[in-house]
């Protein structure tokens, strides 16, 4: 089996984490640090990262000093793949897609935003934003395998659906709302009115009680 099918998703999720943290210890030229030491900066349990960064490391921890920081984060860049680089597409050019579009973090994590797609004839350049009309063209001429969806919530599952005609395995949909997809494609849904929910309610309990 593949070790990297092994790990769970609420796993998977903690290592993009773990790396922001180390790289700061990098930065600062920190060679050594434990997993408890990992656990107690992130607030985290100590067994469960003791684990994951056993599960990535390709190197064992050393006796009272602990991983090799730089082995830790090349772990866990390989394992997450960062360094092969992933294409993929966007889909909805209004105010948040031209941001994620722009957002040059992606590059640290192996993300490279091709092509974005739109209807609406004013926003299309030909250039980085082409009219949805060519979306299934060039997802096939570019070999794309991730669309992310920043389109309306009434335009959501249509979209989806011509993803995933267009040959798209992953999508990462940032419209509110629930959408279908095949078994086999991975759908991650980042709901802001969800987040916004919880802040909201968490900052009510605190006026509260005061």
């Amino acid at each position: 089996m593949d070790k990297k099918n092994i790990l769970s998703r609420q796993a998977l999720k903690r290592l993009p984490v773990y790396m922001s943290y180390l790289k700061t210890l990098d930065s600062n030229e920190i060679e050594y640090i434990s997993s408890a030491s990992v656990a107690q900066a992130l607030d985290m349990n100590d067994v469960q990262v003791r684990k994951d960064l056993a599960a990535v490391c390709k190197t064992s921890g050393i006796p009272k000093k602990g991983f090799v920081v730089r082995d830790l984060i090349d772990g866990i860049s390989d394992f997450l793949d960062y360094g092969k680089g992933n294409d993929a597409i966007l889909v909805g050019a209004g105010n948040l897609g031209m941001a994620l579009l722009s957002y040059r973090g992606f590059d640290n994590y192996g993300i490279n935003i091709v092509a974005a797609f739109d209807n609406r004839p004013e926003l299309i350049d030909n250039k980085k934003v082409f009219d949805i009309s060519r979306l299934p063209e060039m997802c096939r001429k570019l070999n794309v395998k991730i669309g992310i969806i920043t389109v309306p919530v009434d335009a959501a599952q249509q979209v989806c659906d011509v993803l995933v005609e267009s040959g798209i395995l992953a999508i990462w949909n940032f419209a509110p709302t629930h959408i279908k997809a095949p078994e086999e494609i991975l759908v991650q849904n980042e709901n802001m009115a969800s987040s916004l929910a919880l802040l909201s309610n968490h900052l009510r309990h605190k006026m509260e009680s005061k």
